[in-house]
């Protein structure tokens, strides 16, 4: 039995997890993207290069996948370089419900308001253009790169307006990408990304990890003097491009708690079993202490390399030693093989 995942996101995190526990892996690669997972060979088993990543769709892939037995661990990029449709027709065992990442998205029929909404989670209020009143957070893809969301802020619907057309002629968005654009209210408070872990054969939500996003370039924008921010005239890009880890304030944690549990009950209601394995809740903490979730990731996050090879201080509260998002992975893996399980757990 063998993990693989594609390289890209969080999968040195995977497989250093898979590693921990004694499995083989196998990095589904992109010719001009593998020198990392040639590079960490102690955690790399295979590399399969591919011209492009829609290649893991393909029989010869997936055979070669099937005939190693191995259970790949999807994360964001495999959603979207392969898509929802070819990633459920995949005859491979993927470790979780797959079904349920399609739930990822915004707009359609399956979409993470939904789950929020059975869940009764607070999550901001969803503005059409015309009905914006106030402060706002505007998401949608970007023009080149489809896979990055963009993001910007607007005071109010001026604001919005100006800023919107400045981007379209920047060329930074397009016509394209207004068809997937959403307008949430803009919240005040701190952000953490929670990366929980759904355990089936445990029986229990598991809080793993906190960790928050690095992006540019409003990383450093934002730490200017807002006299220079104002004098530079520009529109700061949310673009991610790393994690650090984070605490979060210990009263907390029976409301991170009650969300988690909460979140995976709704789940078996709208995509039986539910989730299963790992997923992230980004969330707001506002002043008066209220969790506000305003981005939802039903798999492993994107922020868990941030405890690759050193582990969470969450995790260790369960099994004595601080371990990652993926090597918890591989011990519900392994566990699921020494008990004949391993049906509950994949699909």
């Amino acid at each position: 039995m063998k993990i693989a995942a594609l390289a890209s996101h969080s999968a040195l995190d995977i497989f250093d997890g898979a590693k921990d526990e004694g499995f083989d892996t196998i990095a589904l690669c992109k010719k001009g993207r593998e020198r990392p997972y040639l590079e960490f060979k102690n955690i790399v088993d295979e590399c399969i290069l591919l011209n492009d990543f829609k290649e893991i769709y393909s029989d010869s892939i997936q055979q070669k996948l099937i005939y190693n037995e191995a259970i790949v661990v999807p994360n964001r990029s495999m959603a979207v370089y392969l898509g929802y449709d070819n990633l459920e027709n995949m005859r491979t065992k993927f470790f979780g419900n797959k079904y349920m990442l399609r739930w990822e998205e915004r707009l359609g029929d399956k979409n993470y308001y939904k789950i929020l909404d059975e869940a009764n989670i607070k999550r901001p209020k969803i503005y059409k253009i015309e009905n914006i009143d106030g402060p706002v957070i505007v998401k949608l893809p970007e023009a080149k790169r489809r896979v990055e969301r963009g993001f910007f802020f607007a005071k109010n619907k001026d604001d919005f307006d100006t800023k919107l057309n400045k981007l379209l002629k920047e060329n930074i968005i397009n016509e394209e990408s207004l068809k997937d654009m959403v307008i949430e209210e803009f919240i005040l408070g701190a952000y953490f990304n929670i990366n929980y872990f759904n355990s089936m054969l445990f029986d229990r939500t598991e809080i793993i990890s906190i960790d928050r996003r690095i992006q540019s370039d409003w990383d450093s924008f934002y730490k200017l003097p807002a006299d220079i921010q104002l004098e530079l005239n520009k529109t700061p890009r949310l673009i991610e491009v790393g994690h650090e880890p984070a605490t979060i304030r210990e009263s907390l944690l029976e409301k991170v708690f009650e969300i988690g549990y909460s979140f995976v009950n709704a789940t078996k209601k709208l995509q039986y079993p539910g989730i299963i394995g790992p997923f992230t809740l980004q969330l707001i903490v506002t002043p008066e202490l209220d969790l506000v979730v305003y981005d939802v990731a039903p798999r492993i996050g994107g922020g868990t390399n941030a405890y690759m090879g050193i582990g969470s201080q969450y995790s260790k509260l369960y099994f004595g030693k601080p371990i990652s998002l993926g090597r918890r992975i591989a011990i519900e893996i392994k566990e699921a093989i020494n008990n004949n399980r391993l049906n509950e757990i994949t699909t």
